[in-house]
């Protein structure tokens, strides 16, 4: 509906786009110029045929009108006065009756003024007639003399010589056409280059546009947009190290109250304090999570695409990941199950592949009830090797699918503590290196069923 909107509100003779208006007005310009030329070339040629055939029809009136009797005319068929454009000549008397005729069919009356007259007339198929009437002699008794041709061989005559004229500009113009829509498409061709280049940057690879192949009508807004991302290369740059330097400032003064907790565990009093002092606990762990988390964004965001790049066995990683995690898992009685049918290779760095790994894991984890499954499958789907987390929690409600890689994002009325980066972390390693995470609900595959399965798809 918005296309045909904008379709109606920008209709082909306004169009919206440069090339559009380039094309349009260069066209309609090349074609009034095609359209002035012929009919100059219309009106040249015209002047000129008739001014070459009044000229012939003077010379062959005054050889008539020197002859002392009444000549002998060859008669004129129809074809060569309308095809062939063959002159009729009238011999009038001098009291101006017709005393010959080479065509008959002509009924022109002798004109009184002597020169050229467009005379009408209803003989034969044409009704006007170009007709030079020679002046009157000055012997007693001369004979007047009429010259006659067709006004139709005349008008086509000139169209077929302008035509014939015509013909190269006509057979110029859509060449000149053609060239010009190349010379608009290549220079918007090149505005499309610089569209795929800002389409083609992220956060973390903002370089710069290149001016090589930029017309120079359009450098100066390139240029404003290379300053633009000049500065916000600076300020993702800031905003980094702020993340970095307050992560590592933090990091030691929460290490050591997290250590001054545990030497307090065992002189806390049991009941009420002792729950206080267990909900202060999970409060400084949540915290040495949070650090963690961005200290690894803050490493993540300023490691190169493709840093230390080597193959990678995904199985055995996928074990070393379970068995960092068991902690975790014992700690809240989850059972996990690890199943592998077959052994990828992947080429990327071990510790982005641990990380999104990790990560999947871990919030699998946090999210599955006290006493549940966690089941790690690496297997085929359609030829392609992937990876699945399988657990048995609550899941996540279809309208927050989209939004759990956002950072910081935790769907509402989760009770796991967690700094809602896990996901987004994961994500941006997967993408870095050609991996792709899906997220799906268990409850899709049948009723009864609750979870979440995350699904990473291995490069081939």
């Amino acid at each position: 509906m918005e296309a045909s909107k904008h379709i109606a509100e920008h209709p082909w003779y306004r169009p919206c786009s440069l090339r559009g208006k380039l094309l349009l007005w260069l066209v309609s310009l090349h074609l009034i110029a095609a359209g002035v030329a012929a009919w100059a070339s219309y009106m040249s040629y015209g002047r000129m045929v008739h001014t070459f055939m009044e000229d012939q029809m003077q010379l062959l009136a005054h050889s008539y009108a020197g002859n002392d009797g009444t000549p002998a005319l060859q008669p004129v068929a129809d074809d060569a006065v309308y095809k062939w454009g063959t002159f009729i000549v009238q011999i009038f008397g001098p009291e101006g009756r017709l005393l010959a005729s080479s065509w008959p069919t002509l009924t022109a009356p002798l004109q009184e003024r002597p020169g050229l007259h467009t005379v009408r007339t209803e003989a034969g198929r044409d009704e006007h007639w170009r007709i030079y009437t020679a002046a009157a002699g000055t012997r007693p008794g001369a004979l007047r003399v009429q010259i006659a041709q067709s006004g139709s061989f005349l008008r086509h005559e000139v169209a077929h010589r302008a035509l014939f004229a015509a013909l190269p500009i006509a057979l110029l113009l859509p060449v000149s056409l053609a060239v010009l829509w190349l010379v608009v498409w290549l220079n918007s061709y090149s505005l499309h280059a610089v569209a795929r280049e800002v389409a083609a940057q992220d956060e973390r690879s903002l370089s710069e546009l290149s001016l090589a192949r930029v017309p120079d009508e359009i450098a100066p807004l390139v240029g404003a947009f290379n300053s633009l991302l000049a500065r916000l290369r600076d300020a993702f740059a800031a905003q980094r190290r702020f993340v970095q330097d307050a992560a590592h400032e933090l990091r030691t003064p929460v290490a050591a109250i997290g250590l001054q907790l545990e030497n307090l565990r065992a002189h806390v009093p049991s009941g009420d304090a002792a729950e206080r002092f267990a909900q202060l606990e999970a409060g400084v762990t949540r915290a040495q999570h949070l650090i963690e988390q961005l200290l690894r964004l803050s490493r993540q965001e300023s490691a190169l695409p493709a840093a230390g790049a080597e193959p990678v066995d995904v199985a055995a990683l996928l074990r070393e990941s379970l068995g960092q995690l068991m902690v975790v898992a014992d700690r809240r009685r989850i059972d996990v199950g690890f199943d592998g049918s077959v052994a990828p290779i992947v080429s990327a760095p071990a510790a982005e592949l641990r990380s999104v790994f990790d990560n999947l894991i871990d919030n699998a984890l946090r999210h599955v009830p006290e006493g549940g499954v966690v089941d790690v499958r690496l297997h085929e789907v359609q030829g392609q090797p992937v990876v699945d987390v399988v657990d048995n929690g609550p899941g996540i409600p279809p309208e927050f699918i989209g939004r759990v890689f956002d950072r910081f994002f935790r769907v509402p009325g989760t009770s796991a503590g967690g700094s809602g980066l896990g996901l987004a972390i994961a994500r941006t390693a997967a993408l870095r290196h050609g991996l792709r995470i899906a997220l799906r609900n268990r409850s899709e595959e049948g009723a009864g069923r609750t979870g979440l399965v995350a699904r990473v798809y291995l490069p081939v």
